[in-house]
């Protein structure tokens, strides 16, 4: 099979090569193997090649967290999914590749009638800002959420999930065409990141502030949002796409009650060295049911921008990094 390798951390067009490489074979039963048809593209991977990401995978590897296509092969203990069924997953590494290796618990059917490109974005980044806004912070209608980098594959998947659930979204993104594209997904207000932030939503909200922040940005940014939240508001951080970390006014969370929660969704897909994610498994599947049941309902609407051919995985990422992307970018592999 073809396959992106990476055998030393460096620039991506400087360690990337398309090489041959052996097929993946079945070594435990709770594995399958599925045929890539596209693969996703995220800071994540970018940080992976260059060695700057938490986890460090052996030489040679295959970048690619996400990926979806068709189920070739399936251990004995697999009963959820069937050979030839289409599916989204969701691996440590890998994805680059014709053929993907996985523990089964982390791959999720993908319903009669859904495109594989609109599949892509849902297993990382609906996923994560579904579990952040429903689970760390008990999202209900009557809330107004305050999207940070709203024009971003996971900030984009946040405005529509809150405005789904009846939310007012306030989205803040870098420019005016992504506050365009945001506002298209769902929010109600749109505002370009600044030192007036906190000004401007409390502005909009009648001097209150906004009950939930959601920051995949981190820097400069969180400090302003920090003092557009409303009394007893949440903040919930899921990255640092800035850069850099954001610096925390403890005072103003002490006056204002407020709750500041770190959420990392690599807990629920095995990207931790407990590996729970087996543990996570059934919620998972829940929660992938309910997203691809709105996606079936024109609900949601996950969107890929651009697609790029294996060995243009460089332009891909540096693309993204360029931060004029909205939504996310994928890679045909097959």
């Amino acid at each position: 099979m073809k396959a992106l390798h990476c055998k030393t951390f460096g620039a991506p067009r400087e360690v990337l090569s398309v090489e041959d490489a052996p097929m993946p074979e079945i070594t435990r039963p709770d594995e399958v193997i599925v045929r890539v048809h596209y693969a996703s593209v995220s800071h994540a991977t970018g940080l992976m090649i260059e060695g700057k990401y938490q986890r460090k995978p052996p030489f040679p590897f295959s970048p690619g967290t996400e990926a979806v296509g068709i189920v070739e092969q399936k251990g004995s203990a697999v009963t959820h999914l069937s050979v030839g069924q289409r599916v989204a997953c969701i691996c440590d590494w890998g994805a680059y590749a014709e053929y993907l290796k996985l523990p089964a618990y982390t791959v999720y059917p993908i319903p009669d009638g859904i495109e594989y490109l609109s599949a892509l974005p849902i297993p990382i980044s609906y996923g994560t800002a579904y579990l952040g806004l429903v689970q760390r912070c008990r999202l209900t209608p009557d809330q107004t959420v305050l999207v940070l980098g709203a024009g971003s594959g996971v900030g984009l998947a946040a405005v529509e999930i809150a405005s789904n659930m009846g939310c007012r979204v306030i989205a803040c993104a870098s420019t005016a065409t992504k506050c365009e594209v945001a506002q298209k997904a769902g929010a109600s207000d749109t505002l370009t990141g600044s030192d007036q932030l906190a000004a401007q939503v409390k502005q909009l909200t009648g001097g209150k502030g906004v009950d939930i922040i959601f920051d995949p940005v981190g820097g400069s940014l969180f400090a302003s949002a920090l003092r557009a939240a409303a009394q007893n508001a949440q903040l919930i951080s899921i990255g640092f796409a800035s850069g850099q970390l954001p610096e925390v006014a403890m005072n103003i969370v002490l006056v204002k009650n407020l709750t500041l929660h770190g959420f990392f969704f690599g807990q629920y897909t095995g990207w931790t060295p407990a590996d729970e994610r087996s543990i996570h498994a059934g919620m998972m599947s829940r929660v992938m049911a309910v997203l691809f049941r709105w996606v079936k309902e024109k609900k949601l609407n996950p969107d890929v921008q651009k697609v790029f051919s294996l060995d243009q995985v460089p332009e891909a990422i540096e693309t993204l990094h360029g931060r004029s992307v909205t939504g996310k970018l994928a890679v045909k592999i097959d």
